[in-house]
Order: structure tokens, then C-alpha cells, then sequence
């Protein structure tokens, strides 16, 4: 994500309305990791992420025209973002839902010993890392769809939460209460059942197998290890009228930001250079 304000991403709106592809290749530059991040965390994989990263990110080129500027372009952006992510049905958990329940019986109850090994070679260290990212940003399924919105809306990008209202339809005052009782179901869950970030038996180290074995990880295919991980300030960068929100300051450290994945952003350009463009700028 490149760093611009909110009035050079206006002043860019404009340009790429007219036609100019430049201003409208900043203006995916200025969003793009930010979109992938927040469907990563939607979603759960990666591999969902990036079609709606391109789903959304279409949507957003396509309806430039209806941005009026009363809000920052990124607030815009996330408002799409979060309603196109709330009702998208396309990902692997919308047809297997997970629940705090039976997450926590498959650690208490996973049978975990006496398994050959899975792990092809692959260090074992690297893939316990894998499986924690992944563990964690999966849990987050165990959430209702407009509580996981603003758990990562608040935590991970640490909206304002009149800017957070804004987005989701509701109150700053409800956005917070539902982020306070959010947090504080996710910490009480991580407490109680993870020894990675709390105070539970549950060791990735130990589980590695059991995930190889449940196509939880695939040594082969390590998303997370090989993602490229971004500052956590880059996030914050893009954003306006961003503030801290008081009285939330637990560090729900597995929510790394990362670059959206090449082959999203070749895909973005192929459309850029495609004549689809001028067509739906016509439209």
C-alpha cells in the first residue's frame, strides 16, 4: 500500500473517473493490501481472500463514479470491502461454519498421538508457525459474521470507532460494546485452551500431524511462511481521521498484516490493460 491523503486519493478519483489509468492504478495501490488483509481475516484462507480481494476491488473500480467524497475514500472503500465480505458465500466456511464449541472439543478431544509423519521433510518449526498463523485467523470463523467484522475492524486496524459505525450501519456506541464483549470472548478462548498465546495445552509443535492429516496445513503449501509480512503501521498509513481506541489495548499479536499475493495484483493489472475497462467506464 503506498501512504497518500485523503485528498490526494480524492484528487485521484477524479482523474481516473476521466479515463486516466495512472490515477486509477494509485488508487488500487493505496487499498489493495488493506482489501486483502480484511478478507484474510473475513474468510480464514488464503486462497479466498485473493478471489475476493479481486471481487471487491473490481466493485470498487467499477463504482468509482458514486464516490461522492463526504467520507475518506478509505472509509468508502471499506464499506464495500466489509458489505461485500459480510454477505459472500463463495468461501470454504460458509459450507463448514465453525463454533467456539467444537474447536475447543477438537483440542481437548483431537487425536493427536500415534500419527505417522506428515511433514515431508518440511521443518518442523516452520510448519508449528504455520499452523499458529493459521489456527488463529481460522478461529476467528468461530464468530458470528458482524461480530468477526468488527473484531478485525477494531484490532487489526484499529478504526476510530466513528469511522468503524460508519462502515458497518451503527452506532460508535454499539461498534464498542460489541468489540469489548468480542474481545473479551476471544481472549477468554485463547486463555483457556491456547499455549501459544495463553494459558492452555494446546502446542502447534505437538499438533503438527493431526493438521497435515485434517488439511489444516499442507507442507507443500505454506501461505503463511511464505506471505510477505508488512509493519503493522502500514495498515494505519492508508487510513483517515484514525485515532486509537481507548480502553482496548490487549495485542491480538496474530493479526500480522501481509502483502496481497502476486497473483492477485498480475490479475488486477491484466483487467487495467484489458478493453474491459473502457467499457465499463462507458457504462
Amino acid at each position: 500500500m503506498s501512504k497518500k491523503t485523503n485528498e490526494e486519493l480524492q484528487a485521484c478519483v477524479g482523474l481516473a473517473t476521466a479515463g486516466d489509468k495512472k490515477a486509477l492504478e494509485t488508487l488500487i495501490g493505496s487499498v489493495q493490501d488493506m482489501v486483502f488483509n480484511l478478507s484474510l481475516r473475513m474468510l480464514g484462507t488464503f486462497s479466498d481472500a485473493e478471489d475476493a480481494t479481486q471481487d471487491i476491488l473490481l466493485k470498487m473500480i467499477t463504482h468509482l463514479s458514486s464516490f461522492r467524497g463526504e467520507s475518506a475514500f478509505t472509509t468508502w472503500v471499506f464499506r464495500i470491502a466489509a458489505n461485500h465480505l459480510k454477505n459472500y458465500k463463495k468461501h470454504m466456511f460458509a459450507h463448514h461454519p465453525l463454533s467456539f464449541e467444537f474447536y475447543g472439543n477438537d483440542i481437548e478431544n483431537g487425536k493427536i498421538q500415534d500419527l505417522p509423519d506428515l511433514t515431508q521433510n518440511v521443518e518442523k518449526d516452520l510448519l508449528a508457525e504455520e499452523l499458529k498463523m493459521s489456527c488463529t485467523n481460522v478461529m476467528l470463523q468461530c464468530l458470528d459474521v458482524e461480530s468477526r467484522c468488527i473484531f478485525i475492524l477494531g484490532t487489526m486496524f484499529k478504526l476510530d470507532s466513528r469511522i468503524a459505525g460508519e462502515i458497518l450501519g451503527i452506532t460508535p456506541e454499539a461498534y464498542r460494546q460489541r468489540l469489548s464483549r468480542t474481545r473479551k470472548k476471544m481472549a477468554d478462548f485463547l486463555g483457556q485452551y491456547c499455549g501459544e498465546y495463553g494459558r492452555g495445552k494446546c502446542k502447534c509443535k505437538d499438533r503438527i500431524n493431526y493438521a497435515v492429516q485434517n488439511h489444516r496445513i499442507d507442507p507443500r503449501q505454506l501461505d503463511y511462511m511464505s506471505a510477505t509480512e508488512i509493519p503493522a503501521t502500514t495498515l494505519t498509513d492508508v487510513k483517515n481521521a484514525m485515532e486509537d481506541i481507548d480502553d482496548f489495548s490487549q495485542d491480538f499479536s496474530f493479526c500480522k498484516p501481509y502483502q496481497s499475493p502476486q497473483r492477485t495484483k498480475h490479475l488486477v493489472q491484466e483487467f487495467l490493460d484489458s478493453t474491459q475497462l473502457s467499457i465499463i467506464r462507458q457504462s
